[in-house]
């Protein structure tokens, strides 16, 4: 493949965050590299995607700060850039849970793909817990997972204190996975501090998962947030397990409304998609603020001057 899609995250203390951005965008100049990636005084949250001349050269300016120097970077192969340009900012949280957490030294316990495997091949008393939003658990998860109805990650601490009316906080096993680990960093601290002791995370998150063990006890596709939306975890096609919006035919893809008034995430079998012109209703498809129907498979609808 010509390019590749890495993803990373660091909790790392950084004085001056703003200065880590101006070294990142200087950094950037005239590469081939696009993507999105958040900077705060607590670390790094980055997504990007680029030839692999350009991730190489990254990966060894990155590693060359001490700070980074062992990072795991999830990579995976793809056909084209799957981001329209670079984007650095500051994010006060790099994931908004919006409550304070020890990060640094009250997570859970994280197991490898193959360990985490074999945790759920054993009996024994404990739960496995979804730490994504609905939208995204809907297209793939693991088999017997908890499916918390949460469209945004703040919702999951009314989760959490739920949680703790319905299992032993001592004894249950509280395993939990999303797509890279970051969210999971975050969520095992704030049950660590809610008092639940034994707290396991999926190191790597799905994506590492997919490379290593394959779909194991894995059902559908991994939501992406980039133009891919949707991609199988073991990098060969996966039967969908979700359906279309409108007729209810098995589809895993997912597609902006191109009312540009709406903008709602939907999915949409390749049938039904342009029977309303790339939008999610009929009402929609006749609204007066409409983006061109052009088939681009699957992506993100752009700005014009993007297309």
């Amino acid at each position: 493949m010509k390019y590749l899609a890495l993803a990373f995250y660091r909790f790392v203390t950084l004085d001056n965050p703003h200065l880590e951005i101006k070294k990142h965008k200087d950094f950037f100049k005239n590469k081939e590299l696009t993507g999105r990636i958040y900077i705060s005084t607590g670390g790094i949250n980055a997504q990007m995607s680029g030839t692999q001349e350009a991730i190489k050269a990254y990966l060894e300016w990155i590693r060359a700060d001490v700070r980074f120097a062992d990072q795991y970077f999830n990579i995976q192969p793809c056909d084209e850039q799957v981001f329209p340009k670079m984007t650095v900012k500051y994010r006060r949280q790099l994931a908004a849970l919006d409550e304070e957490v020890d990060v640094q030294n009250n997570t859970g316990t994280h197991v490898s793909p193959a360990k985490w495997r074999e945790m759920l091949e054993t009996e024994g008393d404990k739960i496995v817990i979804d730490v994504r939003n609905d939208y995204e658990w809907e297209i793939g998860h693991f088999e017997g997972a908890q499916l918390p109805a949460h469209s945004c990650f703040r919702d999951f601490r009314s989760y959490a204190d739920d949680l703790k009316g319905k299992i032993d906080t001592k004894k249950t096993k509280v395993m939990m996975y999303c797509t890279g680990g970051i969210r999971c960093e975050l969520y095992s601290a704030l049950l660590k501090k809610r008092g639940f002791e034994e707290v396991y995370q999926l190191q790597g998150g799905i994506i590492r998962y997919g490379q290593e063990e394959g779909t194991k006890h894995w059902k559908g596709k991994l939501f992406v947030f980039d133009d891919r939306l949707a991609v199988p975890i073991d990098g060969k096609e996966n039967e969908a397990i979700s359906q279309c919006h409108n007729c209810a035919a098995l589809s895993d893809t997912y597609y902006n409304c191109a009312n540009m008034d709406c903008n709602t995430l939907f999915r949409c079998c390749p049938d039904c998609l342009p029977l309303f012109k790339g939008c999610c209703t009929p009402k929609c498809a006749e609204a007066p603020r409409t983006r061109p129907f052009i088939r681009r498979g699957n992506k993100p609808f752009r700005k014009k001057h993007l297309y």
